[in-house]
């Protein structure tokens, strides 16, 4: 018994001496980037704030058009019903490799989350936008200037929204801005 102990107790010593003997630093072996550039470069720009344009037309119908449009459908490829003039089903980009692409048009999907009329399928992990102009934009505790920064950059009054940050990120341009922010203050009662 005597023996194995002592045999136990060299095999681990020795396992032990080869473990401290093999270890190397393997840090040095690859190449490792800076990554507080890559984070940086991930990084979501601060919330902005947003002057809507003059030229946002919130009475056009082809806007409130195009607006109900991107409200209810998530990309070009799979939008369903007829395109409202002035929206494409895809956008050409340029990939880097230099050669342009077609790729689908991302538009808002705000159903999935925000209710309002004549919605299908509406989501309600956002607050509902049925009723949203009688209740906030005809007794005027909204403006238009609201809405549109809710839409472009809903993190100026609420740091910890789930809402898509949409004019910072480029993820809309101001005309899509506008055309959504047609759409939420147009009255729907007449459909």
């Amino acid at each position: 018994m005597h023996t194995k102990i002592k045999y136990l107790a060299c095999v681990s010593l020795f396992l032990s001496a080869s473990a401290a003997l093999c270890a190397v630093d393997l840090t040095k072996a690859y190449d490792m980037p800076d990554a507080t550039k890559l984070i940086e470069k991930d990084l979501m720009p601060g919330a902005t704030e947003f002057t809507m344009p003059k030229s946002c037309d919130l009475t056009d119908a082809q806007a409130i058009a195009r607006g109900n449009f991107m409200f209810n459908n998530l990309n070009g490829k799979k939008a369903k019903g007829k395109l409202p003039k002035g929206l494409a089903k895809f956008v050409e980009k340029t990939g880097k490799d230099g050669k342009v692409k077609k790729k689908p048009k991302q538009y808002g999907n705000c159903v999935a989350c925000h209710d309002i009329e004549g919605a299908k399928g509406a989501g309600n992990i956002g607050p509902s936008l049925t009723g949203y102009k009688a209740m906030f934009l005809d007794t005027k505790v909204r403006d238009a200037q609201f809405v549109y920064q809710k839409i472009a950059d809903p993190r100026v009054d609420n740091a910890n929204t789930h809402m898509t940050v949409n004019l910072t990120t480029g993820l809309f341009n101001e005309q899509e801005i506008c055309d959504y922010t047609a759409y939420v203050m147009a009255d729907k009662s007449k459909k």
